[in-house]
């Protein structure tokens, strides 16, 4: 080994010692006779000192160095002198007195700086995406990532599962996305697919009696990029024989909460879980994946505006809608543009508009009179309607009431993020805390807004919740899944559900996604054909190890917990992917590009 101790390992206790290191030099400071040198490895940094007294033939070689240029170094570790320690270092109480400095590798200068947190295009981070790595803040990811990784499989070593792989090459079968294809030379004009989750495998290992499954499968989908998706990403697949919903979730919440206290000591929790129907999530929150580090719930105002004089609320629900609204805290003066913003907001998420109303400081909510209130509405309110939103939101003096009015669907989406936003303004959540929580019952059907059919919600392969299987021809909509998500602070962090574990069953429901019966035999023939074997009741669920990197890490971009990812257009800097293949490959696979 070129080093016999990394960095940043060494502390007081090691004073004394003859180490060898070697790293990257970090910075280098010449004070005009002693050269500083800050050596970096993966583990750290550590201060090396190059005195032309005690090493005269390497002071020369140390005052070469320059940023990012690999070093071996020889020396002794001692204290370091009272007034010179770093508190905000590991190593701030030593540093190596240098017998020899070594260079190993020289470096063309960066184009970018390594040794200082800046903002850097992430374009350039991820074309230099090996220089990206070294920096401190990146090193820190990569290892809660492998620390994470590592606790999952202990965890689930010590309970009983068996980690199995399953094919990178398979059939295509509808996951709800795109899938990515790969043609195939033994069979030409015949495709591969890259798996967009391993569903029916982990059925099968069911139906093998594996009994408990898990996996950190790498998974695949062809769809539109954000900051939490990436057109390959990682999730702990789990699958479980004999289980019904609650014994998954006991397990998941168990799971994640050793894991925090684990690998992220000092990260909050809520305890237990809190657990949501979707409906209760969506009415409440706005969203599916509500974040629970603050409050802010929404709050149904139909009751209140049903007999209202103010026609934007009376017409909305004399359509069959609603009238539902939140209460800001504190935000009752708010200026009149940033109003304007959250108007536009609300609209850009399917609302018609945002009514909002400002209560002044000091007068008690229960006593309000229109003319006290901050309204465009309020000439329209009567003093009963004006507190009985006042009361309904929870507003108290001083507080901005945001109202949004028309169908269910569109007003909780545009509350859902009205709510977000506010809490991300005025700095609600606790960056310290991870909010996990389950939402259960989520529909079994969709409508497909482009098709008009029903599409799944989760997937085809979702167990209809007790006693809803014989609505599911007649009243699809009204269908819900025996189906849950773990979610944590606004992100969706884990889905799964009991499965169908009978042919009848599943052919049932695959005709209601449309269907026919030769190409239910085709896609999912394998599956229905292991039905027929006695395959045992099974769920499972799937969390997603990137996102929860992420979320453990504080970051706002999966890009930033993964080593090599690619941009939100789904292209990889680095190496020019996807790229064109020489005309000689494509004669092979029997391909011509059109």
């Amino acid at each position: 080994m070129l080093k016999t101790i990394g960095c940043g390992q060494l502390r007081s206790a090691d004073a004394g010692r003859e180490v060898v290191l070697a790293g990257w030099v970090h910075r280098r400071r010449d004070h005009g006779g002693l050269i500083f040198v800050d050596l970096r490895d993966r583990d750290g940094l550590v201060q090396v000192v190059v005195d032309p007294a005690s090493a005269p033939d390497s002071h020369p070689v140390a005052g070469m160095l320059r940023s990012e240029w690999v070093v071996q170094v020889t020396g002794t570790v001692s204290e370091r002198p009272e007034g010179s320690r770093n508190p905000d270092l590991a190593t701030g109480d030593v540093e190596v007195e240098a017998a020899e400095v070594r260079v190993l590798a020289e470096s063309r200068t960066p184009p970018f700086y390594v040794n200082e947190d800046v903002e850097v295009d992430e374009l350039l981070r991820l074309r230099y995406r090996y220089i990206d790595l070294r920096r401190p803040q990146m090193a820190r990811v990569l290892a809660l990532r492998h620390r994470v990784v590592k606790f999952i499989r202990d965890f689930l070593d010590a309970r009983d599962f068996l980690e199995v792989e399953t094919p990178i090459l398979i059939k295509s079968t509808p996951e709800g996305a795109r899938d990515y294809i790969v043609p195939s030379r033994v069979h030409p004009g015949s495709f591969y697919a890259l798996p967009q989750s391993p569903q029916q495998l982990k059925q099968l290992l069911m139906a093998a009696g594996v009994e408990r499954y898990f996996q950190i499968a790498r998974c695949f989908r062809d769809e539109d990029l954000r900051a939490d998706r990436q057109p390959e990403h990682t999730q702990l697949d789990l699958e479980m024989s004999f289980v019904e919903r609650d014994d998954v979730l006991a397990l998941i919440e168990e799971l994640f909460t050793s894991l925090v206290a684990e690998v992220t000591p000092g990260r909050k929790l809520i305890s237990p879980f809190p657990r949501l129907t979707h409906a209760e999530a969506m009415a409440t929150y706005g969203t599916d994946k509500p974040d629970l580090r603050f409050g802010m719930p929404i709050a149904d105002l139909s009751a209140a505006a049903a007999d209202s004089g103010f026609r934007v609320f009376s017409a909305a629900i004399e359509s069959g809608g609603v009238v539902r609204g939140l209460a800001a805290p504190g935000q009752g003066a708010m200026p009149r543009r940033r109003l304007d913003e959250l108007v536009d907001l609300a609209r850009a998420r399917g609302a018609a508009g945002l009514v909002w109303m400002g209560l002044p400081d000091g007068v008690d909510p229960a006593g309000l009179t229109p003319e006290q209130v901050r309204s465009p509405a309020a000439k329209f309110l009567s003093a009963g309607e004006v507190r009985a939103i006042a009361s309904a939101t929870g507003a108290g003096a001083g507080d901005l009431v945001l109202i949004v009015a028309g169908p269910a669907g569109s007003t909780a989406a545009a509350l859902g993020q009205l709510r977000t936003e506010m809490g991300r303004r005025l700095g609600l959540a606790d960056p310290d805390m991870v909010a996990f929580a389950f939402v259960y019952d989520f529909p079994l059907f969709e409508r497909d807004d482009e098709s008009g059919g029903w599409t799944a919600a989760h997937h085809a392969f979702t167990m209809p919740k007790a006693g809803h299987a014989p609505a599911i021809e007649s009243d699809p909509g009204s269908v819900l899944a025996d189906s849950y998500d773990l979610v944590a602070n606004g992100y969706e962090m884990a889905s799964g559900s009991i499965r169908v574990h009978e042919r009848g069953l599943q052919e049932r429901i695959l005709r209601v996604l449309g269907y026919t019966d030769e190409q239910i035999d085709q896609r999912f023939g394998q599956l229905l054909g292991a039905f027929e074997y006695g395959t045992p009741p099974h769920g499972g669920i799937a969390p997603g190890i990137d996102r929860l990197v992420m979320v453990l890490a504080g970051l706002e971009s999966i890009r930033d917990t993964i080593a090599f990812p690619k941009t939100q257009s789904a292209v990889d800097p680095l190496f020019g992917a996807p790229g064109p293949v020489e005309d000689r490959h494509l004669g092979e696979l029997g391909l011509r590009i059109v």
